[in-house]
């Protein structure tokens, strides 16, 4: 597996794979616009292999000395194989290059694969939005939302 910067020009690929892992996926648009926004970065894993052959990818975003992960999806005939984990960690050193303290996210309460792989990485509960995420069968799931401290500065 490969990591490796994406850029805005990846956005139609990352909206694809978004959509096969999501119930109310990304556009495009948003995708990029994030990504040519202030302090947006996203991460690919690649096959090591075929480097076209996007495996998975991070959307995340640091500014003030906080960053935040706004998405991961893993093609999900690779899940279970180490991809999320690897990103998360890349996500979590581009963050910390760009002098944040702290890493959040928000990841559906219900969600326990998502949550134990948070919890490995480091990530603590910090919060809870109800009714966060929109359910494809019109049900709403709470969100718990997840901080991890960098730079052992922060508190």
């Amino acid at each position: 597996m490969i990591l490796a910067p994406a850029s805005a020009a990846d956005a139609a690929l990352l909206a694809a794979m978004h959509a096969r892992s999501f119930d109310t996926p990304w556009k495009t648009r948003d995708i990029e616009t994030l990504l040519v926004g202030p302090g947006g970065y996203a991460i690919t894993a690649r096959a090591a292999n075929d480097v076209a052959a996007v495996r998975g990818f991070i959307l995340a975003r640091a500014i003030a000395g906080e960053a935040e992960i706004l998405t991961l999806a893993v093609d999900p005939a690779h899940r279970r194989l180490g991809v999320a984990r690897a990103l998360v960690e890349a996500a979590a050193l581009a963050a910390e290059a760009a002098g944040a303290e702290a890493l959040f996210l928000e990841v559906a309460a219900d969600n326990a694969p998502a949550i134990a792989l948070y919890a490995q990485t480091g990530f603590q509960p910090v919060g809870r939005r109800a009714g966060y995420y929109a359910r494809a069968d019109g049900e709403a799931a709470d969100a718990l939302v997840l901080r991890r401290t960098l730079n052992r500065r922060a508190s």
